[in-house]
Parts: structure tokens; C-alpha cells; sequence
């Protein structure tokens, strides 16, 4: 049996991954973790012999998890989109999934990691994993499908100041406004830009370029000065505010 460990910040992906791995008869699911540091401790103390890795999570992502364990599990990384296909060759990730994952596609990534097991070489696998991804063109949403009354809207993403999680139901904030959509803030994440949209606290993905100033705040935290007319403030947790300051050098 493959003992393996599932990762993923996002419950539902979680439970679809593991329901489909029910199903692989040389597969144990051991445990499951919600998060980067999770998936750290997890690894560590009971040594898998695989892991499914998600690639976007808060505060440490996949490639950072890899980067903090001395174990060496065999990968599989998930994510939304190929933007990261060639770094997870150079972790000598077997497969890269993109979501949604059928259970196809799992069957076929489950008989690579058995092959791998048996002693095949690499060498192939990232052939076949390149020939799958070629011509793949990354692309990232430039409008997004909005609800006002009865009526949708198409804004251009670089309209919107901040999405924003509210009772479970997203929002949109454009100056003044602000709008409902279809989408999880996790989906929107993985579809934007990551070079201009940051997630700035649990609850809230912020444009980097309607932001006006950063300023702190009490107990060691900061918000962000939007440059919408209100000059809206938005709250910077502080994993991100560290996560920010590393990346802007602020």
C-alpha cells in the first residue's frame, strides 16, 4: 500500500481528492492537512510515502512546504493552473493535476506514482508531462461576472479594488460600490494574477495597484489605503503583512 498524505487549504477539494482515492486500491490515505505548516508537521512525523500538495495556500505554499521538510515523500502537485508545471519538474514533482481533478486523470496519476515505485525513470514521465502542457497558453481572468439586481454585469478585473468574503458570499468592491459574484475567494485567487492580486487576511484579496499607502495599525498590524475615493482601508493580516513586506521590501 502507498501510504499517502493529502494537502489542501480548501475542505471540499480535500474531500473530492480523497473520496476518488477510495477507490485506488494500492492507495492509504493516512491523514490530511489543511494548510502549509500542517502539512510540515504531518510529513515529518509520519513519513508518507506520497503526498497530494496543493500549490496556493496562506502563509506557506507547496514549494515552500518542500522546502522545509527533511523527509522526501514522492509528489503529486494540484493546482488550478500550469503556471507552475516546470518548477514542480524541478522538485522532481511524478504529476502535476489541475483542478478540477476527475477521476481519471487520478487513476492515471496513481498508476505513474506506482511505476515511478517500481523503479521506471523519470526521464519519460516529464516528457509526457511536457507534450501534455504544451502550447497550454497561461491565461488569467480579465473580466469577471458580477450581479446587480437582476442584471450581470462584465467588470474588467483591473476595476476592482478588493474581493472581499461576506457570510460566505463574495463581493466585488469597485469605487463607491460593490458587487456579488459566483465565485469563492480560493477560485479567484488561483485564477487572477498573482502579481497583482495579493491575499491580504483569510477574508480578503486585495489589487496591489489601487493601493495608495500602507499604514499601521494596532498591535503590531497594518491596513491597506485603497485609492478609491473613500480612501477605503483594508485590514493586512499579519502572516501576510510579512509575506508583503518580502515581497515589496517595504
Amino acid at each position: 500500500m502507498i501510504r499517502t498524505l493529502v494537502v489542501d487549504d480548501e475542505k471540499l477539494a480535500r474531500d473530492r481528492l480523497i473520496g476518488f482515492l477510495r477507490h485506488e486500491d494500492t492507495i492509504e490515505v493516512v491523514a490530511q492537512a489543511k494548510n502549509g505548516v500542517e502539512a510540515v508537521k504531518m510529513i515529518e512525523d509520519l513519513a508518507p510515502d506520497l503526498v497530494f500538495l496543493d500549490v496556493q495556500m496562506p502563509g506557506l505554499d507547496g514549494f515552500g512546504v518542500l522546502q522545509s521538510i527533511t523527509k522526501r515523500p514522492r509528489v503529486v502537485f494540484a493546482t488550478a493552473y500550469d503556471e507552475y508545471a516546470i518548477k514542480a519538474f524541478e522538485v522532481h514533482a511524478i504529476d502535476y493535476l489541475l483542478k478540477p481533478i476527475s477521476r481519471t486523470r487520478l487513476a492515471e496519476s496513481v498508476r505513474r506514482v506506482q511505476e515511478r515505485i517500481e523503479g521506471r525513470g523519470a526521464a519519460e514521465e516529464i516528457r509526457e508531462l511536457l507534450t501534455r502542457l504544451d502550447g497550454r497558453e497561461k491565461r488569467y481572468l480579465w473580466q469577471v461576472p458580477v450581479h446587480r439586481g437582476k442584471q450581470i454585469l462584465i467588470l474588467p478585473v483591473d476595476d476592482v479594488f478588493w474581493f472581499e468574503v461576506e457570510y460566505r458570499l463574495v463581493y466585488a468592491h469597485i469605487d463607491g460600490d460593490r458587487y456579488m459574484t459566483n465565485f469563492t475567494l480560493k477560485q479567484l485567487e488561483e485564477r487572477l494574477d498573482p502579481e497583482t492580486f495579493f491575499r491580504a487576511h483569510k477574508s480578503r484579496l486585495v489589487n496591489l495597484r489601487k493601493v495608495k499607502a500602507i499604514v499601521p495599525w494596532f498591535g503590531g498590524r497594518f491596513k491597506l489605503v485603497m485609492r478609491d475615493q473613500a480612501g477605503s482601508e483594508v485590514e493586512l493580516s499579519r502572516i501576510q503583512a510579512r509575506a508583503l513586506r518580502g515581497r515589496m521590501r517595504w
